[in-house]
């Protein structure tokens, strides 16, 4: 007769580290790339604006975002070519040489130039080490380590964003702009150190397994279906961030300050809580929940007159956009194999950029017509479109299926 002594109860499998030395390396370049970026967001354009006024801190703006939305279309086809690591670093290079030569001239031909080059080399730097950084999270705990990855990042252009602008006023334009280039150049270095093992073999396929190239994922149901839930919930995105100070009324604009906090601050708690469900309960469950409490929080904030409401509504926004951010990127690398990262970085920022842009501008328009609460009543019903494709992943999906 065999005893409890004799057999020895059975124990979970270790769950894998997250925190691996690879991942910290990737890390320092993550938060270099972060640093350069946000840190002159809002310094080129105003100082494009010194010399040529609005209209050249719009064109800044707008080559800058330009420059990163082609390159992302073209950076999985350098992965394929070059390799992760080489993509990634000529992308800190691109995103921070230009910067360390940006106040040699205030000719808008001239600083349009070095926001193209940094546009382009950051669109390197989110496509091509978003998909490495895949390759270095272990595959049970994806959705953790991506939200993770999401909270790293994060922080840094929280702080960056507005860092930039005391600077100038401390330090002025040629110093901010030699810390924000020297910040992207010394995270090279982090790149090196990096397993050239783990950079490889995300590009080398199996035969028989081609990668997914970017026309072919906007084909492909269960890849297109997350980009658009997400592109729905980026677009509010965009639009919250850029009319929330026009839409509240001047005598509540301290508001709109603690609405700014909550909204990503939310978002970063919640995409944080989404990575561990996905991994133990999976993303595609999340992805509704998010796009229903990011339309409920732009339906709450349609009330503009009413502080409450409106710090409510960007709380319960950034929560769902929090969900989202993670659920549709862990569901998304999911569906498809290491040598198509690549493609799914690249998608999922494209929706990310263009869905930001979309809804800034269309918004603009329809407030002009209907005014702020109504405009952001009718954002909030037209995100329910969104629900189609959530729906339709709450079924097990293959990258085969259409």
């Amino acid at each position: 007769m065999t005893t409890s002594a004799n057999c020895p109860p059975r124990t979970a499998p270790a769950r894998p580290s997250l925190l691996t030395r690879p991942l910290l390396l990737r890390f320092v370049s993550l938060v270099g790339a972060s640093v350069s970026f946000f840190l002159l967001l809002s310094v080129v354009p105003a100082y494009a604006a010194g010399a040529g006024g609005g209209n050249a801190a719009g064109l800044a703006t707008g080559s800058l975002m330009l420059a990163t939305v082609l390159g992302e279309l073209v950076t999985p086809r350098l992965v394929a070519r070059h390799g992760y690591r080489p993509t990634l670093m000529a992308g800190l290079v691109l995103l921070g040489a230009p910067a360390l030569v940006l106040t040699l001239s205030s000719d808008i031909a001239w600083v349009v130039a070095v926001c193209l080059l940094r546009g382009l080399g950051f669109a390197l730097t989110i496509v091509a080490g978003g998909a490495l950084t895949a390759t270095l999270i272990p595959a049970e705990r994806r959705a953790e380590g991506l939200a993770l990855v999401g909270v790293v990042s994060g922080v840094p252009s929280l702080v960056a964003l507005p860092l930039g602008l005391w600077l100038v006023t401390h330090a002025g334009y040629g110093a901010v702009a030699v810390i924000g280039g020297t910040a992207a150049l010394a995270a090279t270095v982090s790149v090196l150190g990096l397993p050239a093992a783990e950079a490889r073999k995300t590009v080398a396929a199996p035969r028989g397994d081609r990668p997914v190239g970017v026309l072919r994922g906007l084909r492909t149901g269960a890849l297109l279906r997350p980009v658009l839930v997400f592109a729905t919930t980026a677009t509010a995105a965009g639009i919250m961030v850029t009319f929330l100070p026009l839409a509240v009324p001047k005598a509540h604009s301290g508001v709109v300050t603690l609405a700014l906090f909550v909204q990503p601050a939310a978002a970063t708690a919640t995409r944080w809580l989404a990575g561990r469900h996905g991994d133990r309960h999976g993303s595609a469950r999340l992805v509704v929940p998010g796009l229903l409490l990011s339309a409920a929080g732009v339906a709450v904030t349609a009330t503009t007159g009413t502080p409450a409401a409106v710090v409510a509504g960007t709380a319960l926004f950034g929560a769902g956009f929090g969900i989202a951010q993670n659920s549709t990127l862990a569901l998304m690398y999911a569906r498809v194999s290491p040598s198509s990262y690549g493609t799914v970085s690249a998608l999922w920022n494209l929706a990310y950029d263009g869905g930001m842009g979309v809804g800034a501008a269309g918004f603009g328009v329809l407030a002009g017509a209907t005014g702020y609460p109504w405009a952001f009543t009718m954002t909030a019903f037209l995100m329910s479109v969104a629900l189609a494709p959530a729906l339709r992943d709450l079924r097990p999906a293959r990258l085969s299926r259409s």
